[in-house]
């Protein structure tokens, strides 16, 4: 990587070596008539400093002038200044995703309208995170974002623990077609379930066969395992109807995730 004249390897590690890199960039942009006024009231300095760090340049090699105010930016210089460029590129990628990425934002529900800075208290209801403003609660945080109620808004710098209790899961194991399917299940035992639930899914065909054959939607057809385990781990009660094959897979993905669960036998 190119480095400066000062004996460093950035361009931000001296206002010395920030400066020489706007001047060379506004000599690059308006070569080969250059007004040393326009750069300085560009960068915020005065047109003499601006001469100044010019002949530097010059002896340097990084600048040549053929005449009287015409500059123009070397071979030497414009390496320099794709180096620099370089390296500020890599700082950048790091500030966004290495400093910048792991301040934690989170995204609530407001429950009344709020201003960016606000603080907010935090509170987990119907399985949706809500902020409330004001600091009151025992979980709370700062918004990031303005909404208005009801709608979604940043939260980050949380302090306290969020106190809810985790959902339960209900597996119902439904029988493929061939042993039997929907027509094997105790459909009074599915709507018994359902009214204890906040949620209802089906994994299989011959689940949402079971399902319908009960009366009942499911609110969750695809993508279950995830699902099921991150519903009742914002609080929710689930009763999960799943194919006999695929329900392992959702109670391995239950216990992963340190969800209580039970199994229930539907057969007739």
């Amino acid at each position: 990587m190119a480095e400066n004249a000062d004996g460093g390897s950035g361009v931000l590690r001296s206002k010395r070596s920030a400066t020489r890199y706007q001047i060379l960039v506004g000599i690059a942009e308006r070569q080969p008539a250059v007004s040393q006024q326009e750069i300085a009231d560009d960068i915020g300095i005065t047109a003499q400093a601006v001469s100044d760090y010019l002949q530097d340049l010059i002896e340097e090699g990084y600048v040549r002038s053929p005449g009287r105010g015409r500059y123009e930016v070397t071979k030497e210089g414009v390496d320099w200044l794709i180096g620099q460029t370089d390296e500020l590129r890599e700082f950048v990628t790091h500030v966004s995703e290495d400093v910048i990425g792991q301040v934690e934002i989170e995204t609530a529900l407001a429950t009344a309208p709020i201003s960016e800075g606000d603080a907010v208290s935090l509170s987990m209801r119907d399985g949706v995170l809500r902020a409330t403003p004001g600091a009151a609660g025992s979980t709370t945080a700062v918004a990031v974002t303005d909404a208005a109620s009801g709608r979604d808004v940043g939260v980050t710098d949380f302090e306290g623990v969020l106190d809810y209790d985790l959902g339960r899961v209900t597996a119902v194991s439904i029988p493929r077609v061939q042993d039997g399917g929907s027509d094997a299940v105790s459909t009074e035992t599915i709507t018994d379930h359902v009214a204890e639930a906040d949620l209802l899914a089906t994994a299989g065909t011959e689940a949402l066969a079971a399902a319908q054959a009960a009366g009942v939607d499911p609110d969750l057809r695809f993508g279950t395992p995830r699902a099921v385990q991150e519903a009742a781990a914002r609080g929710l009660d689930v009763l999960l109807l799943a194919v006999s094959d695929e329900l392992s897979t959702h109670l391995d993905r239950l216990r992963e995730g340190n969800i209580n669960y039970e199994v229930v036998d539907t057969a007739e």
